[in-house]
Formats: structure tokens, C-alpha cells, sequence
């Protein structure tokens, strides 16, 4: 069964995200092989507001040939947007009720692993519902004060057990974990 892996940049007191939305603190090494990621899924989740900002982002005609490269691989995955809203858009499926059964069902399917973007919301319903097989957490050598934390008020504990760990020359450290199945 494919795998549902939570790929996230953390700061380093918890934070997914700046008080003001800014995420200018992520660091995207060569040595990170984001692209031996990308190959390993064939799938993203993400919520509404996630999508609306990156699901469809293109970078400015001065980006490097690496990043137009990344984000055309990011673009060529298959696109599931679970929101409150129906909408329709041309190569993208939104899910907007039976969240549970319809994940599974798709888990289920032949496929790559698939990948939880986010944002904030999503993660915790996910969370919640136990959905996440794998977190690979990067944790990223800035600490910001406030902002939105990663885990928000959890319902229950989370064990988690520590598959490995990856440390890159910018100083982030990327911390890979499954849950603990009880």
C-alpha cells in the first residue's frame, strides 16, 4: 500500500511558518536531494489555502534552471485538494466530504507514494485521523519566536519512532519518523 509521508520544513522552536505567513527562512540545499523525493511520489495532497498559494505557482523568468526544473516536477503530480469548497479545475480532484474512506480508497490505489503539503489544517486532520505514515521533518536552524507551530492542539499523543536522520551542510537536520502502531 502506498505510503501518506508528511514532507515539512520546521523551524527550529516548531514553526511552519513566520507570524505573517513568511517562509523566506527555508533553506534548499543540493545536498537535500529534494529531487530523489519528488521521484519517490506520484501524488499531493494539499489543503485549499496550500494550493491556492504553491499548487500552481510558477517561478519568475530569473529563477534558476534547478528551481523551473523542481516546480515542473512538483506540477506533474497528481493533485488532490480536500477544502469545504466545491470546486472544479481541469487535472485536479477537490474532496470535500468522506475524507477517511476517500484517502484510503486512493492509498489503496497502484501508484507512488503520495505527499502531504499541507497546510496547517490538513496536517491536523490528518493527524487526527491517523493518516500520516511517515514524517520526514527538516528542521531548519532559525528560530522565529511566533508564528504557526507544526503541532497545534493535538487531541492525543503521538509516538513516533525514528527511522533516520539526515544532516545537511546549511546546518538543517531532517529527522525522519513513522508512528508507533499500538
Amino acid at each position: 500500500m502506498r505510503k501518506i509521508i508528511l514532507d515539512l520544513a520546521v523551524t527550529l522552536d516548531g514553526f511552519i511558518e513566520g507570524p505573517n505567513g513568511e517562509t523566506d527562512w527555508c533553506i534548499m540545499d543540493d545536498d537535500m536531494e529534494f529531487d530523489v523525493f519528488l521521484s519517490s511520489i506520484d501524488t499531493i495532497f494539499y489543503g485549499r489555502v496550500s494550493y491556492d498559494m504553491w499548487g500552481n505557482y510558477q517561478p519568475d523568468e530569473n529563477a534558476s534552471p534547478d528551481e523551473k526544473s523542481l516546480w515542473k516536477e512538483v506540477h506533474s503530480k497528481n493533485k488532490y485538494v480536500f477544502s469545504s469548497q466545491n470546486k472544479k479545475e481541469e487535472s485536479v480532484t477537490f474532496i470535500n466530504s468522506d475524507l477517511l474512506n476517500k484517502v484510503n480508497d486512493i492509498k489503496k490505489q497502484s501508484g507512488k507514494d503520495i505527499w502531504l503539503y499541507g497546510g496547517s489544517g490538513l496536517i491536523k486532520t490528518f493527524i487526527e485521523l491517523n493518516l500520516i505514515d511517515r514524517y520526514r521533518i527538516s528542521v531548519h536552524p532559525v528560530a522565529l519566536g511566533s508564528g504557526k507551530p507544526l503541532f497545534e492542539d493535538l487531541k492525543k499523543r503521538i509516538e513516533l519512532k525514528l527511522i533516520t536522520t539526515n544532516t545537511f551542510k546549511s546546518g538543517v537536520v531532517q529527522l525522519i519518523y513513522e508512528p508507533i502502531q499500538f
